[in-house]
């Protein structure tokens, strides 16, 4: 293990090895950052804090995005200072060497940089890296930024000066999405969520409402809910932490300015994440927020995305189904749905209805922007509030 103490200003910092140990410059207090949830705080009674930025970059195997992800580092107009913490996943291509070339131009307009990492046979995930790069950062807010995307000049002024008002909150923004046409529903609903739909829409299949990418948060808030997951590969640690910022009462804003170039490839980890895995996530934090405080409920959609989250329930919020609804004429001739697997005889059998016959509150199983509107339509023909008569989880 190393450690390296200093003033933070005038040359690049590097950290080798498998573990690493950051020091305090103001306290000389140095903390290993080697354990999984031994994370460094700060003393947020401090005025001095050496950053009032720090970009935070994980990095694995990205060579052929490096220069235009750093020259935006480069090009933001932020005013204040800034600094640039990257931690290096075991890459195997050239990404270290494009880092060492950016340090001293970073440098040279007064962004620090600092370089952890370690040099494994295989790379220990995404949360693990970002962890290691805010252990390794002094900064009064962190900036997320991924390794293959390139943010706009003014993203971290614009989401700078709106982590100043939203305080305890994670704060987006709007993307651009390269290639263009790609992801084109996700990106609509990235982009169109209004600030109430931030907060209600947290359990579709979309994942959080203010996407990882676009991260912006105090440090002292991140301390507060916590690390991220080190499961590594297949985990889906943004969701996670996501979860627990709304668990410890954070809020989300979104900047409405598209402030990142968010890059859409075959190799982005996201694509490692399993959509079981997500989807048992999804279930037991609907269980928790929504369902647990409600008598009774109706399943938007008796298809097969709506049968499987009544199959995925606890036994105990599958008898507070009452009903499904649709709109498919066969469907609701049928008139039940019987769940065949249940233990219990006789078999459970949940009427089915026209959605204008069944009773809310509702958990709705139908993907949004995807039937020309119809389904919009449906819906807001009832008249209900979204968050309080109905939730969407597809």
């Amino acid at each position: 293990m190393s450690a390296i103490c200093g003033s933070g200003r005038g040359k690049r910092t590097e950290i080798g090895g498998e573990d690493f140990a950051v020091c305090n410059p103001t306290k000389q207090s140095c903390v290993s950052s080697s354990g999984n949830s031994d994370q460094r705080k700060l003393d947020y009674e401090r005025e001095d804090y050496l950053n009032d930025v720090s970009i935070i970059l994980p990095v694995y195997n990205a060579a052929r995005w490096l220069d235009e992800c750093l020259q935006s580092v480069l090009e933001q107009d932020f005013q204040g200072s800034m600094e640039l913490l990257v931690f290096n996943d075991a890459s195997k291509d050239d990404s270290m060497n494009i880092i060492r070339k950016w340090g001293n131009k970073l440098e040279d307009r007064s962004i620090h940089v600092v370089i952890g990492g370690h040099e494994s046979s295989h790379p220990k995930g995404v949360g693990f890296a970002k962890n290691r790069a805010v252990a390794q950062s002094f900064g009064r807010f962190l900036c997320f930024l991924d390794a293959d995307d390139a943010m706009m000049p003014q993203r971290v002024r614009l989401q700078y000066e709106a982590a100043l008002v939203h305080t305890n909150c994670i704060i987006g923004c709007q993307v651009m999405r390269e290639p263009e046409g790609s992801t084109e529903r996700y990106t609509r609903w990235i982009n169109g969520l209004t600030q109430e739909q931030l907060v209600t829409q947290v359990f579709t299949s979309h994942g959080p409402t203010v996407i990882m990418p676009t991260w912006f948060c105090s440090r002292e808030w991140f301390d507060r809910i916590g690390t991220f997951d080190e499961g590594g590969k297949g985990v889906p640690e943004d969701l996670l932490f996501f979860y627990e910022n709304l668990r410890k009462g954070g809020g989300m804003f979104r900047v409405d300015h598209c402030l990142l170039l968010y890059r859409y490839h075959s190799e982005a980890a996201t694509h490692a994440v399993l959509e079981e895995t997500i989807w048992k996530n999804r279930v037991r934090f609907l269980e928790e927020r929504v369902l647990s405080l409600w008598p009774s409920f109706t399943i938007w959609n008796a298809g097969k995305q709506g049968r499987k989250l009544y199959r995925s329930l606890s036994s105990k919020n599958q008898k507070k189904v009452v009903s499904f609804c649709d709109v498919d004429r066969s469907k609701i001739t049928k008139g039940f749905y019987t769940y065949q697997e249940s233990k219990d005889m006789p078999k459970p059998k949940i009427p089915i209805y026209h959605f204008t016959e069944a009773k809310p509150p509702f958990i709705i199983c139908v993907k949004l922007d995807l039937t020309g509107g119809r389904f919009e339509e449906n819906l807001s023909s009832l008249k209900l509030k979204e968050g309080v008569d109905y939730y969407h989880f597809s």
